[in-house]
């Protein structure tokens, strides 16, 4: 499974539009937990990567770099800071190799270090390992991703702003571990996993 310029491209492009037809559900789903902001906050920065990919970069390490810069000046939040630290993790090993399941775990490990999460904390990373793990073994689904983001659900928050409410979390889903569901399903559905 090797991540191309192309492939990515199209995978980024499907995410930035699930993101925008998703926003007022993501922060729905985030106003009962955080601070109701997601969504917007999501869309704002995925229009930035669609615009500053639309002058096509020339390898998939810029591709990456590019994506990362943009959602961390662009997205409000916690969120900004964690997707860019992922795809920045991603441009920094993608000069060495462009397998995705390395990408991906090297992706994952950023986040842990950046936002300090475990699994189980009712965060993105809750949706982030069981897919790196999944594409380990070659088999990564979309009941797969499903299932992770719903995991989350039942968890109570132990990180970032939802971690306020204590026992008053659980029963919602992290909006995080939502908007990375699409960015995951995209990848799916876009066959950069064939």
């Amino acid at each position: 499974m090797e991540l191309t310029l192309e492939n990515y491209l199209a995978w980024i492009q499907d995410f930035a539009q699930k993101i925008a037809d998703k926003k007022d559900y993501l922060s729905d789903l985030d106003s009962k937990i955080g601070d109701g902001d997601h969504g917007n906050n999501m869309a704002r920065g995925l229009k930035a990567v669609s615009e500053a990919l639309a002058t096509k970069p020339a390898d998939l390490t810029s591709a990456l770099k590019v994506t990362a810069m943009a959602l961390i000046s662009k997205v409000g939040g916690a969120a900004g800071p964690l997707y860019g630290t992922a795809f920045l993790e991603m441009a920094k090993l993608s000069s060495k190799t462009v397998d995705l399941s390395e990408l991906i775990t090297a992706a994952a490990a950023g986040l842990q270090k950046r936002g300090g999460a475990q699994a189980g904390d009712k965060t993105m990373v809750d949706v982030w390992l069981p897919v790196r793990d999944n594409l380990k073994n070659s088999q990564l689904t979309s009941e797969k991703i499903e299932q992770a983001v719903n995991s989350t659900k039942q968890m109570e928050a132990k990180k970032g702003r939802a971690s306020y409410l204590g026992e008053r979390s659980v029963g919602h889903l992290d909006p995080g571990a939502v908007s990375s569901g699409y960015l995951f399903e995209s990848m799916l559905q876009t066959g950069v996993i064939k």
